[in-house]
C-alpha cells in the first residue's frame, strides 16, 4: 500500500517550546501547519524535563532554606519533614495538565499534530509512520539530549531527563559535572537533605560564566555543606547488589598515583547535552550541514544550507535556552508568513539575559569581564562590583554573599555586561537586561534612583 500523502504550507520537525511557538505563529497568518512529535508529549525538554519541573523542585528546595531561616525571626516551624513522592506526584501532574494545554492550542490553532518521528526523503518531503508529508518549508526544531560518559558501568547512573522519574530521594548523591544543570540540581538535592558531592575536572563551576558567579556560587556551596571533587575524571561506576550505598564511583584525581572511590545511592551526569540529529536522515538533504559539535549549521535568519529548510533551538545549539527558541521561531514564522513589512525579521542573539537557579540563584546577560577586554581591549574596560549581605540574612548568623559586577566599555561607559548572584537575582535581573539591551550607560544607571531597601539598588549606586 503506498504511503499517504499530505501537503502544507509548513512542517515543524520537533514539539517543544520553540517549534510549537513558531508553528502557531505560522497558524495565525493562515499557514496550513503541521507539528511532528515523537515523544508522546508535547513542550519538549522545558515543560518535561527541563525548565518547569525544574522550577517546581527549586520552589521546594527553597520553602525548605525558608523553614530553616524562619527560627531566626522567632517562627517555630513544628514537625518539619519532606515527602519528595508527593512533590514529585504533584508536580508530574502538573506538567500533564501543560501537556494538554499545548495539544488544545494546535488545535485551536488549526495545526495538525503528528505523533512519530519524521525522516527526511527530500527537501520538500518528510516521512513520518505510513505517511508522506510534503511543504515548501520545513523547520528542524528537535532539540537535544544529555550526554552519557563512555566509562564502564555508565548505565547505572541517571542523567537530568531521569532526575525527574525518581520516585524516592537519594540519601547520597555524587552529581558529575559543573556546568548550570550539574550545579542546579545539586543545590536541590543539598536543600531537600541529600548528602551530595560535585564532581568537576577544574578548580572552577559555571566557567561560562563570569568569575563573580563562578566563584561566588563554589563558595557559598562550600558552606553550605556541599562536598567538591576537583581537577578529577571519573574513571567506572560499579553496581554492588544488596549495598546501603549500591552505587561505587571510581575517579582520579591529576596528579594522583591511585584512583579514588566512594559508594553513592545516586550517581548523576550532567557533562553536557547533544543535539537530537540521528533519526532525521540528513542524507536525504546534503546541503543541511553539521558543525563539529552535531548541531545544526543555520545563519542569523535561521536558514540552513538548504532553500526552504530552517533550524532553531537546542538542536541550532546558540544560546540554548528555552525563551530564545520561543523569539526566533515567532521571528521565522513572522517572516515566512508575515507578509513584506516582516521581511527582515530574526532574532538579535546579543545580550540575552538568562538566570541559574542555584542556592543562591545567579543573573548575567552580556559579556563576561574577561570576553569584553578581549573584545574592547583592556584599557577601554572598567569594572565596577560589589559584595554585601541582603537583609534578609541580617537577623540570621551566616551571611550568604550577594555579589554584582558591572562592566562597561568606552569613554561613556556603555553596560556591556552585569552579573549578580544572590538571593532574589533570579527576578531582578528581566529589568536591568531591558536596559542592557537599550544601550544603556553607567550614567543612566546612576540617574535611576534607588529603591531602599533592596539588593537591586546596588546596581544603581555602584562607586
Amino acid at each position: 500500500m503506498a504511503p499517504i500523502s499530505k501537503l502544507f504550507d509548513f512542517i515543524v520537525i520537533g514539539g517543544g517550546s520553540g517549534g510549537l511557538a513558531c508553528a502557531r505563529r505560522a497558524a495565525s497568518y493562515g499557514a496550513k501547519v503541521a507539528v511532528i512529535e515523537n515523544s508522546g508529549r508535547l513542550g519538549g525538554t522545558c515543560v518535561n524535563v527541563g525548565c518547569v519541573p525544574k522550577k517546581v523542585m527549586f520552589n521546594g528546595a527553597s520553602v525548605m532554606e525558608t523553614i530553616e531561616d524562619a527560627k531566626h525571626y522567632g517562627i517555630t516551624v513544628e514537625g518539619r519533614s519532606f515527602d519528595w513522592g508527593f512533590l514529585k506526584h504533584a508536580r508530574d501532574e502538573y506538567v500533564k495538565r501543560l501537556n494538554g494545554i499545548y495539544e488544545r492550542n494546535l488545535t485551536k490553532e488549526n495545526v495538525e499534530y503528528v505523533d512519530g518521528t519524521a525522516s527526511f526523503l527530500s527537501d520538500t518531503e518528510i516521512k513520518v509512520n505510513d505517511a508522506v508529508l510534503k511543504a515548501s518549508h520545513i523547520l528542524i526544531a528537535t532539540g537535544g539530549h544529555p550526554i552519557i560518559p563512555r566509562i564502564e558501568g555508565a548505565e547505572y547512573g541517571i542523567d537530568s531527563d531521569r532526575f525527574f522519574e525518581l520516585e524516592t530521594q537519594p540519601k547520597k548523591v555524587a552529581v558529575v559535572g559543573s556546568g548550570y544543570i550539574a550545579i542546579e540540581l545539586a543545590g536541590i538535592f543539598h536543600a531537600l537533605g541529600s548528602e551530595v558531592t560535585v564532581f568537576t575536572r577544574t578548580e572552577h563551576i559555571l566557567r561560562h560564566h563570569d568569575s563573580i558567579i563562578g566563584d561566588t556560587m563554589l563558595g557559598e556551596m562550600k558552606r553550605q555543606g556541599i562536598a567538591f571533587e576537583h581537577n578529577m575524571s571519573v574513571q567506572a561506576l560499579k553496581r554492588n547488589q544488596g549495598a546501603a550505598l549500591p552505587l561505587e564511583l571510581s575517579w582520579v584525581v591529576a596528579g594522583a598515583d591511585q584512583p579514588a572511590s566512594a559508594a553513592f545511592d545516586c550517581v548523576l551526569w550532567a557533562i553536557g547535552r547533544t543535539p537530537n540529529t540521528r533519526a532525521l536522515n540528513l542524507g536525504a538533504v546534503p546541503g543541511v550541514g553539521l558543525n563539529k559539535t552535531g548541531h545544526i549549521v543555520a545563519d542569523e535568519f535561521q536558514n540552513t544550507g538548504v532553500r526552504g529548510i530552517y533550524s532553531l533551538g537546542d538542536v541550532f545549539g546558540k544560546s540554548e535556552l528555552t525563551p530564545v527558541a520561543i523569539a526566533a521561531g515567532r521571528r521565522l514564522a513572522d517572516r515566512l508568513f508575515g507578509g513584506e513589512r516582516f521581511a527582515g525579521s530574526k532574532l538579535d542573539y546579543v545580550n540575552i539575559p538568562t538566570v541559574i537557579f542555584g542556592h543562591p540563584t545567579a543573573g548575567t546577560v552580556g559579556l563576561t569581564e574577561e570576553q569584553a577586554r578581549q573584545q574592547y581591549g583592556s584599557d577601554a574596560i572598567k569594572v565596577y562590583q560589589t559584595r554585601f549581605t541582603n537583609m534578609f540574612n541580617a537577623l540570621t548568623p551566616f551571611k550568604p554573599p550577594t555579589a554584582m559586577k558591572l562592566v562597561v566599555a568606552g569613554t561613556d561607559e556603555k553596560v556591556v555586561g552585569l552579573h549578580i548572584i544572590g538571593r532574589g537575582c533570579d527576578e531582578m535581573l528581566q529589568g536591568f537586561g531591558v536596559a542592557v539591551k537599550m544601550g544603556a550607560t553607567k550614567r543612566d544607571f546612576d540617574s535611576c534612583v534607588a529603591i531602599h531597601p533592596t539588593s537591586s539598588e546596588e546596581l544603581v549606586t555602584m562607586r
